[in-house]
């Protein structure tokens, strides 16, 4: 960690580095920065630099609200889109007390705590998100509702568009600040674009979800238009998933493969598959923490509304993508259900956590789904024990009120605090009379 301290601050002086943001989250995955002069960096990696927890979302109770943020020195960067004016650097932040100790309610530590228990286990844990966003016109908009950049579908080359450049810039930035690209493409929906992270740890790839939304949003202001991470900002279109691909390894091995086993699945990965199925209700709240993010997965176009399992099957919320021979190593499982607006240090730490209940209790795996989950039947749908997600918020917060998993993943403060946050949206939008209403009744009542 010297080593890196040293790094961090050799290329701070060489670059003329002018400010370092330190970055850290709220629990509903909004980011907080804070910007220091780079003479005040060294001090910050063994002091910290303090703030006011209390003000921050969920962070600390008014009693305890003294927090310090500790830079992490292997995640420093530079920004790409600050150029030469003023140089700009990042870093993450671990948060704790000021005796020390890890803050309860940071997520960066949720997650942490969470892979310290599997690595403890032999496991660490590997993730692949598929990023989907909206590019606008703008972010405010008429009666008409938001405007989308283009009318372009899927795997669309439009010579010429937004999205095209949009695309190149975004990707480049990344790039730029070590954050590897898989794929990048138009998606389903109008001004709808998906780019593809490439896999890596759990913990480095959250922070880079999280970097992934500013890059996002900074190459949208510099284009003109507007970039959201909203799960389902038109009815009429496909909302935005971010489809996770998992998987752990023990050393260099993945734990999901078996030769010769179906699927070449081994049972820790179908065991892992049966955590995810089995607690997946209870951790609704957090993978598609919003109103808006129910819309999404009741909404068709491939989301997915009903817990079963499936091969190569996109109506299924988990599927074991097609295996690909003499690469055993890339064996994995794909969770569907969650959406770009979750805060990925808690959402991850419940697919965790879910996965390694599964292994642990030795949860036996049900049969898979062949046909098009969507195509049942109700009854032809719970005579296979497909039970459906939660059809709302308030349906996803029932769940998780009564879930030991999810209680005990996120630590008692973040679980309530995340629990209130949810309940006090849910009770916002109840009271809300929406144009649906008022378009349907006013007239005939």
């Amino acid at each position: 960690m010297d080593k890196q301290r040293d790094f961090v601050l050799r290329t701070i002086e060489e670059r003329g580095v002018k400010f370092v943001r330190l970055w850290f989250t709220d629990v509903v995955g909004t980011l907080k920065s804070v910007a220091i002069a780079p003479a005040e960096v060294e001090g910050a990696f063994t002091e910290g630099i303090g703030f006011d927890g209390s003000a921050i979302e969920g962070l600390s109770r008014t009693y305890e609200s003294d927090l310090l943020a500790y830079p992490d020195p292997t995640t420093f960067q530079t920004l790409p889109w600050r150029g030469d004016i003023d140089p700009t650097a990042r870093m993450f932040c671990d948060i704790t007390t000021p005796d020390g100790e890890p803050a309860v309610a940071d997520p960066r530590n949720v997650l942490k705590r969470t892979l310290a228990r599997a690595a403890d286990r032999g496991f660490t844990f590997y993730t692949h998100p598929e990023i989907e966003f909206y590019l606008l016109k703008s972010s405010k908009f008429g009666p008409e509702g938001p405007q989308p950049v283009d009318s372009a579908g899927y795997f669309d080359n439009v010579p010429g568009g937004t999205a095209h450049d949009f695309r190149r810039r975004s990707v480049r930035m990344l790039e730029d600040l070590g954050i590897s690209v898989e794929f990048s493409h138009h998606e389903a929906g109008p001004g709808q674009n998906e780019i593809d992270l490439r896999y890596a740890d759990a913990l480095t790839t959250a922070d880079n979800i999280m970097t992934f939304r500013t890059v996002i949003k900074e190459v949208a202001i510099e284009q003109g238009v507007y970039a959201t991470f909203m799960p389902k900002p038109f009815s009429q279109f496909p909302g935005s998933g971010m489809h996770t691909h998992l998987s752990l390894f023990e050393g260099d091995a993945n734990a999901f493969y078996e030769a010769g086993s179906q699927y070449q699945l081994s049972k820790i990965g179908r065991h892992f598959i049966a955590g995810l199925l089995r607690h997946a209700h209870e951790i609704s709240a957090v993978t598609n923490q919003f109103v808006n993010s129910y819309k999404r997965l009741w909404g068709g176009d491939e989301a997915p509304s009903f817990v079963c399992w499936g091969h190569n099957n996109r109506s299924a919320l988990v599927r074991v993508p097609l295996y690909k021979p003499n690469k055993g190593q890339s064996a994995r499982v794909e969770y569907r259900a969650i959406d770009s607006a979750a805060n990925p240090y808690l959402a991850f730490s419940l697919l965790l956590a879910a996965g390694m209940k599964g292994i642990e209790e030795g949860y036996e795996l049900p049969a898979e789904a062949e046909d098009d989950v969507w195509a049942l039947t109700d009854s032809e749908r719970r005579a296979l024990g497909y039970s459906p997600l939660p059809a709302s918020l308030d349906h996803a917060i029932e769940f998780m009120e009564n879930s030991e998993l999810v209680a005990e993943t996120l630590g008692e403060q973040v679980y309530n605090y995340v629990l209130a946050n949810k309940r006090a949206e849910w009770r916002d939008y109840r009271t809300q009379v929406t144009p649906f209403e008022l378009q349907r009744n006013v007239e005939i009542l």
